[in-house]
Formats: C-alpha cells, structure tokens, sequence
C-alpha cells in the first residue's frame, strides 16, 4: 500500500449563496480514483443558504428560559430549537440530538466564519449533501471521489475539539474487523473503526479553526475496505444519552 497523501485545498475564495463547492475544488485540485475529499459543513451550508439573521428569528418561551440560564442570546437559542430533534442536555449548555442521528452541543448551529449578526446550520441531510457532491465531482473531474462533510465537535471525557463526520459518500464509515485474526492468532470479535471519523478528525487539523482559509481536504491513497454505515448507536445501545436524559430529568428540565 503507498504512503497516504493529505492536500489541503488552498485558494477558495470566500463562498457565499449559490456558489459551487463541487465545481471550486474541482477547479484547484486535479482528482484520481479513490481520493476522499473532506470538507466543512460551513462551506456547504453557506453555499445553500442555510443561514439566517438573527434579527429575523423570534424568541419562544423556551428559548428566553434556555437564554437566561445558559447566559445565550434568546435568538440564537431559538435557531438552536429549531435545527433539533429532540434536546437531551438543556444545562450548562444544549446537547443536541439531529433528525440524521449526530448529537452535538447546540444543534451546531455557529456564528463563527459567517458575518456578524448571522448564523449558520448543519445542512439538514448530511449523507444527501455528501452523495450530491460525490455526483457532481464525478460530473466534473471524471473520476470517483468520496467525500465527507465534517463538524467540529467537543468529547465526552476529554478536553479539545475534533472533526467528526456528519455526511459521507462513496464508502463505508466503518472498517468492520469483526472476524480477522490477529497477529496472535485470536478472533476479533468486537473492533469496528469509525475510519470516517478518523479521516475527518485530521482534515480539521488541516484546516485549523480560525482564519486558516483551508476548508477542504484531499486524501489520497487511502485503500479500500469492508464495513457499514452504521455510525450512531441506537437508543437502546446509548447509554451516555440515556443517561444524560435521565439526570435531566430529575434536574427538572423539561423537554
């Protein structure tokens, strides 16, 4: 197997509504069969209008209570409401579960790399937005290409954000050992790697957090392999949300 190549994606301009994201990387990068482009949900959504003034949203009740308690502007929290399935963490700050499964503090909902008195969503069908964007690179460069639409999230645990990957297309999520042998010569019985995450995690190191101007990341030489897509647990298997629900609850917050 040949050493894995990491591009950054230099050059975009600043995207706004209407841009092209298949066709501006296409434009600075020549593809090869197999490359995995991982890019920035920000990118994504500011490209198909996902965004919205604050000035435009209203207040509910629920979102003045969450604002006062968390210390956040009521509006934002109301965006927060609004991008959510279902709330699992209300204090010190909002756990968001999606309607595509991802959990993340705040819906994701952001108000960084977008102008003042703005925020900015996840796009609402991650897997749908990565497959489109597969499509349309191949429509251009003539080549298959996957590609992953990043967030960057906090963890359970430990200190620091990290990439973590809300939509892919053109491969599996998980690299399922489940069955290989080890060098010892014992069954695996239990190791699936979120190889997706891993992808996303060192393009956001790529891209840094800040004024970097890199949102896009090119993989090469990453290899193949056998797995699944399963990357969230079911409610049954949570048990951290379980959890988290069940204190709040008896902290009183209501749902």
């Amino acid at each position: 197997m040949e050493d894995i190549q990491v591009m950054g994606v230099r050059g975009l301009p600043l995207i706004h509504a209407g841009d092209d994201i298949a066709a501006l990387v296409c434009g600075k990068v020549k593809f090869e069969d197999g490359d995995i482009l991982s890019i920035a949900s920000t990118i994504y959504s500011k490209a198909k209008g996902y965004t919205k003034k604050l000035a435009d949203i209203t207040a509910s009740e629920r979102a003045v209570r969450l604002g006062k308690l968390n210390g956040e502007d009521p509006r934002f929290v109301q965006a927060v409401l609004d991008a959510s399935k279902d709330i699992i963490m209300e204090h010190p700050f909002i756990l968001s579960e999606m309607a595509y499964g991802h959990i993340g503090v705040r819906a994701g909902v952001d108000q960084s790399n977008i102008e003042d008195g703005m925020v900015i969503f996840l796009p609402p069908d991650p897997m749908k937005a990565a497959e489109g964007l597969k499509d349309e690179i191949k429509k251009i460069a003539k080549k298959n290409v996957g590609v992953i639409i990043t967030d960057t999230c906090g963890r359970s645990f430990r200190r620091g954000q990290t990439g973590n990957a809300i939509g892919w297309s053109g491969f599996t999520a998980i690299r399922d050992f489940r069955g290989d042998i080890d060098l010892f010569g014992h069954v695996l019985k239990i190791t699936e790697e979120a190889v997706v995450d891993e992808i996303a995690g060192f393009a956001n190191f790529v891209m840094g957090e800040s004024n970097n101007g890199v949102p896009a990341v090119v993989f090469r030489n990453c290899g193949r392999w056998t797995g699944h897509d399963n990357l969230y647990f079911t409610n049954d298997e949570d048990i951290t949300k379980r959890v988290l629900k069940k204190e709040g609850s008896k902290a009183g917050f209501s749902r």
